[in-house]
């Protein structure tokens, strides 16, 4: 009977510093998640916005480009002043090349926003996927203490350890991203 108890304070122990250990862990990467979730919110806009503005000089350039046209069809028609044409005409030229340059710049900073959008979702993904992977490990490790089963333990302990290198990944920001564990979970 003794031995039988010291079992199972030595499993209650081990099950109790695995609860602590992935709570902590799983407290950590959530506050980080949410800093993540933030930054993608923000570069969602930024790159919603940075793609209005290049959609609007667009709009700008073809509007200009039109004008200038339409002055060099009026260049044969009688009665037009020469100097105001060719005024005019320089004016759209200038505004055209800013507009073709501007919204360059505005592309490239949309395409920008959106390449570090798609690397915070990355990272988002892997603190989903430690979450869940950490979740379960504290599950395992519950029903191991309520049934006494040091194997149930050893799976929770294997499954909060990939749980924690997910984890890491997602703190260090390192490119990995099991497709099947996504799917999994996804």
């Amino acid at each position: 009977m003794e031995v039988e108890l010291k079992l199972e304070s030595e499993l209650g122990a081990m099950v109790a510093v695995t609860v602590v250990v992935l709570s902590v862990f799983m407290a950590i990467t959530k506050l980080k998640d949410e800093n993540v979730i933030q930054a993608m919110q923000h570069t969602q806009i930024a790159a919603v916005d940075s793609w209005n503005e290049y959609q609007a000089e667009r709009i700008k350039l073809h509007v200009d480009e039109n004008d200038s046209a339409a002055l060099k069809l009026r260049a044969g028609f009688a009665g037009t002043d020469p100097a105001a044409l060719g005024a005019e005409t320089k004016r759209l030229s200038d505004k055209l090349g800013h507009y073709a340059k501007s919204s360059d710049a505005l592309a490239k900073d949309a395409k920008a926003d959106e390449a570090r959008y798609e690397a915070l979702e990355l990272r988002h993904g892997q603190f989903d996927m430690a979450d869940a992977l950490c979740s379960i490990a504290l599950a395992l490790s519950a029903v191991a203490a309520l049934a006494n089963r040091r194997s149930l333990l050893f799976v929770g302990w294997g499954t909060g350890a990939a749980g924690i290198f997910m984890g890491v990944a997602g703190l260090a920001a390192w490119n990995i991203h099991p497709e099947w564990l996504a799917n999994l979970f996804g």
